[in-house]
């Protein structure tokens, strides 16, 4: 989170942006900043164009039926386009939804002639919809969204295009994601990794990554629908570890103590009790600049001794 000045930016770090200088290229840190409320998806294809908020699009009533069901039932609902392309749809709506926190997190699409086709009680209950097929490779989203924000088009546009010619039919362009200042943003589905501060080579890098079932940490922003303390706990117990896979690492239990969380965290086989708290950065844009970004700092990590019990003697 960023708060201060911004306009005062705009020369800094590129033409129209009011982002503090190095938002952009992973000079500041992304780490325990994915989006918390994003557990369920609603991907929905719509050629554009997108206004500021996806309320106020001009889109088919049945589009926007779907879009309010699923924001009533807690499901994130994005807009989705294939990069450099414009065509409109031609029969039905195409929609992709996913679970990003069930123990195995799937994704699957369907066509559908109207909002009543597509069962979204049964996304928050973890199930697949009838009529919607399982997707068996991962869906990776570019945030291009530049009625939202001029730096997501700026950024978001060519990488999404350039990381679709190495991955074709997995990429899609897509709606406001969260968090402008860490243009380009890049989502990986089902999981829900978010990745920051994107530039084209380190998206690749990221998407073959998942594609094998591993995270990289530089630029990584955590994974969504969990709170950020927590993405915070298990960043840092991968870089203890170096723990890669990504169902590798995983928060067992938390507690939190005003503004310091306490968890207990699964990685690489062992238990850790982790300790995080929240600072402040002053962004490197000199004295005169007020503004500042909120991350997460770790307090104390400590290895768990395993307890092995022993069943008392019979005397």
């Amino acid at each position: 989170m960023i708060t201060g000045c911004g306009a005062s930016m705009a020369n800094m770090t590129g033409r129209g942006c009011e982002h503090p200088r190095g938002c952009h290229t992973g000079e500041l840190p992304v780490h325990a900043s994915a989006t918390v409320g994003a557990r369920f998806w609603l991907l929905i294809e719509h050629s554009g164009p997108w206004a500021s908020h996806l309320e106020d699009c001009k889109l088919p009533e049945g589009v926007h039926t779907l879009i309010k069901r699923a924001t009533r039932l807690g499901i994130r609902p994005q807009l989705i386009r294939r990069p450099g392309r414009r065509n409109p749809v031609e029969t039905g709506i195409h929609v992709m939804v996913a679970d990003s926190t069930a123990a195995e997190p799937w994704i699957a699409e369907g066509v559908f002639a109207g909002p009543d086709d597509l069962d979204l009680d049964s996304v928050v209950a973890g199930v697949v919809p009838e009529s919607c097929i399982l997707v068996s490779e991962p869906v990776f989203l570019v945030c291009t969204h530049a009625k939202r924000n001029a730096c997501c088009a700026r950024i978001g546009l060519p990488l999404a295009r350039s990381l679709a010619k190495s991955l074709p039919d997995t990429v899609w362009e897509t709606s406001h994601v969260g968090g402008d200042r860490y243009a380009a943003n890049l989502v990986c589905l089902p999981h829900g990794l978010y990745y920051g501060s994107m530039s084209q080579a380190a998206a690749i890098a990221a998407a073959d990554a998942y594609r094998s079932g591993e995270i990289i940490l530089d630029r990584f922003r955590g994974r969504a629908g969990i709170p950020e303390p927590l993405q915070a706990a298990e960043h840092f117990i991968r870089i203890h570890t170096g723990e890669l896979s990504v169902g590798g690492v995983a928060v067992e239990s938390s507690r939190s103590d005003g503004a310091v969380t306490e968890a207990f965290v699964r990685g690489s086989g062992a238990r850790f009790r982790v300790v995080v708290e929240p600072m402040t950065l002053t962004t490197p844009c000199g004295t005169a600049c007020a503004d500042t970004i909120t991350t997460y700092r770790l307090v104390a990590l400590d290895r768990l001794t395993p307890v092995l019990y022993a069943t008392s003697a019979l005397t």
